[in-house]
């Protein structure tokens, strides 16, 4: 299945919480959820929970997810 990378803009504080929870083996069921939805709202269909890649070091910080998609969905 394809996979879409989706960037969420977050702060800096909720982005090293995501990342604190990541490496513990916990979810942030908030920022997931967000991912999820812009996969949705950019016509797709998820196939599988959204995967936590990391956080990007820019201004404003963004949650790096990957997100398997339906090939037969699209907008």
């Amino acid at each position: 299945m394809p996979l879409m990378r989706i960037q969420i803009d977050s702060d800096r504080y909720t982005a090293r919480r995501v990342l604190e929870l990541h490496r513990a083996g916990r979810i942030h069921h908030e920022s997931r959820n967000a991912a999820r939805d812009e996969v949705w709202r950019r016509g797709r269909t998820p196939a599988a929970e959204p995967v936590f890649i990391g956080i990007t070091n820019g201004r404003p910080v963004r949650l790096v997810y990957d997100v398997e998609v339906h090939s037969d969905t699209t907008a």
